[in-house]
């Protein structure tokens, strides 16, 4: 069966002497991995398009077993991205994220939509850390994991003083402290931060400014969850950590002045 579906590549991988394997998620289909005959020869006509990070059309003729990538419809091949170091690493990690907690063919056009949002977002120079950590936050369900953000875990209390508890996986209110001496305490800003991450568009929020310690203070508590939780190792978390203590890797660039406390 031959279909086109709008889809964005998340990786691709060298197969042979001049064929890919690539993954694309689609916006009708869900994830589909397809073989790409020839696309490494750089005359090939799918040789652009089967580039990761790529948003196109793409003609799949799929049946049992892996499909074929018979024809592709570049619509933005995310040059930013590919040309500036933090935004490779930041948007490698997003699509190595969603590839990791998504299955062939499992449709979901919200993943497709926070897909699509947060390339576009990170393409067009906003704030790449601040992405990817919307990105992560907003894949928890995926993940399988539901933190209760609207109120207390525990009572059910939406006012007051609160807390976020691994062992609960979410808020706990300051009449239910006591139940995990490890939370960590919130400040109302960071209370809302949480909130907006989780719940708000990504193309609602893309201009957020954050500082550093903010976006710390977030990814600290969104990767104990991931870790403790589902359990995944990301390569690309990994080069995100190292550009953490080598900051020299990067351009020096003005920034405008950053809000969140």
């Amino acid at each position: 069966m031959m279909n086109k579906w709008e889809g964005i590549v998340l990786k691709s991988i060298p197969y042979g002497e001049s064929n890919k394997i690539v993954t694309i998620y689609t916006r009708e289909a869900g994830k589909m991995t397809a073989m790409a005959r020839g696309a490494k020869k750089p005359a090939s006509r799918l040789a652009a398009v089967t580039q990761s990070f790529t948003h196109g059309f793409f003609l799949l003729r799929t049946g049992r077993g892996m499909g074929t990538l018979e024809q592709g419809e570049p619509i933005d091949s995310m040059r930013h991205i590919r040309e500036d170091l933090e935004a490779t690493a930041y948007a490698s990690f997003v699509v190595e994220l969603i590839d990791r907690l998504t299955d062939d063919q499992s449709q979901s056009p919200n993943v497709f939509s926070l897909l699509y949002d947060a390339l576009h977002a990170i393409n067009e120079q906003y704030d790449p850390e601040a992405i990817a950590l919307f990105v992560e936050w907003k894949m928890l369900p995926v993940a399988g994991v539901h933190p209760v953000l609207h109120q207390c875990a525990n009572c059910r209390a939406t006012d007051g003083e609160f807390a976020f508890s691994f062992k609960e996986i979410g808020f706990l209110c300051h009449r239910c402290f006591h139940i995990d001496p490890y939370l960590v305490r919130l400040t109302p800003t960071q209370l809302r931060l949480i909130r907006t991450f989780f719940t708000v568009p990504i193309q609602e929020v893309g201009s957020l400014k954050l500082k550093k310690a903010t976006k710390q203070f977030m990814k600290k508590i969104v990767r104990t969850v991931y870790d403790e939780q589902v359990g995944i190792r990301l390569k690309s978390r990994q080069f995100l950590d190292q550009l953490e203590r080598t900051p020299e890797l990067l351009p020096k660039i003005e920034k405008p002045q950053e809000e969140g406390d």
